[in-house]
Formats: C-alpha cells, structure tokens, sequence
C-alpha cells in the first residue's frame, strides 16, 4: 500500500488573487473544475459533487473545508458516499513576480477500496495532471 500522497506543482503565467479566484469562486470554478451547486471558501462549509469515470459510472463527491489562508491556502476533505475512506486536498498558492506557482497534495489516497479500481491512485494522479496541468492553466492564462 502507498501511502505517499500525490503532489503536482505549475506555475501559472497569471496573478495569485486570479488563481486563488479560480479555485474558489463556483461560477469560476464550472470553467474548468466541476459544476458546483454551492461553494464557500470557508471552513466547515461542505460540498458536494458528482463525477466519473464515465457518463454510467459516477461518483458522488463529499467534501468539507477544513483549512483556509485567504490568498493562499485551501484544504477540503474528500470522500465518497457510501464507500470507505477519507482523504484531503490542499491547494497552495505562492505568488513568483508576475506568476503563480500552485502545489496541490491530495494526501489519504490509500483509505479507498482497493477493490475498486475507479478510486485507485494512478486515476487521481491522471485526473489532477490534467485538472491542473491543462485545464486550470488554460482558464488562468486566457
């Protein structure tokens, strides 16, 4: 078992306050996150959505804000309902000059199943890769 989180860091041609705007605004957040029906950059505020590897197998996504730096630093829990495990993302911001550099640790990754193979690690790092690697720097940078 792995227990050794997932941790992929960018840097963004693009201001911190437009970063930390991406990662926390909801209408912002549809452009190149998940559709969220609410969301609050405040701790205890929960959320929640859904989201799959394809259009029949979706997952619904629990989570709840456990840690906010305005500016800077935003953690939420994120589970699933109905199955086993419990795990936490955290997105850092560090503005460099004109740039934003973004560290995302999504740490508890080994408290899924492991019987199932949707929730397996190699799916996180795939789905973050992009999320971050092209989706977040695409919406930041236009």
């Amino acid at each position: 078992m792995n227990n050794e989180p997932f941790v992929i860091e960018r840097t963004y041609n693009a201001p911190a306050e437009k970063v930390w705007n991406a990662i926390t605004d909801k209408h912002e957040m549809k452009q190149w996150y998940f559709d969220l029906a609410e969301f609050k950059a405040e701790v205890g505020f929960e959320f929640q959505f859904t989201g799959g590897p394809s259009p029949e197998k979706q997952y619904l996504h629990l989570c709840k804000i456990t840690e906010v730096i305005p500016g800077k630093k935003l953690t939420y829990s994120w589970r699933y309902d109905g199955y086993e495990g419990n795990s936490f993302v955290t997105f850092e911001l560090f503005a460099e000059g004109m740039n934003t550099r973004l560290k995302l640790t999504h740490v508890g990754l080994e408290t899924f199943p492991e019987e199932n193979p949707d929730l397996a690690k190699h799916n996180f790092v795939e789905g973050w890769t992009d999320i971050i690697g092209r989706s977040l720097k695409e919406y930041v940078e236009k």
